[in-house]
């Protein structure tokens, strides 16, 4: 996997946009941050940071730790980190469609009122 494997994926989800976070190349829905390159000191060349929530987070670090991982720096936030070089295809399309429901989920879309005033 690769971050040209990552951008394709993620910009065909609905309402996302490639953008910028810290410098880095980043995605986001409705603003909100979905997936970005990890850049802290902390975390591993080739990684991805990954908004999940955190019983989310707990399984995949149980299940697979040597494709994702977490360091002190992004411990105390909803996010796991992913190395791009160990996860496959399909498991990225579930972090990314998961990582969209947990951000939308926080900011759906105000109606308009039909209301007049």
């Amino acid at each position: 996997m690769d971050f040209a494997a990552v951008r394709k994926i993620a910009l065909a989800l609905p309402e996302v946009e490639e953008s910028t976070a810290y410098g880095a190349s980043a995605f986001k829905a409705r603003g909100k941050m979905l997936a970005c390159v990890a850049i802290n000191k902390s975390a591993e060349p080739g990684s991805l940071m990954i908004r999940i929530d955190l019983d989310q987070r707990a399984a995949l670090l149980a299940e697979s730790p040597d494709v994702y991982y977490l360091t002190g720096h992004y411990a105390p936030y909803p996010c796991v980190l992913v190395r791009l070089s160990k996860v496959n295809k399909d498991a990225m399309r579930d972090l990314l469609g998961g990582a969209w429901r947990f951000v939308t989920a926080k900011s759906a879309p105000k109606k308009k009122s039909s209301r007049k005033k």
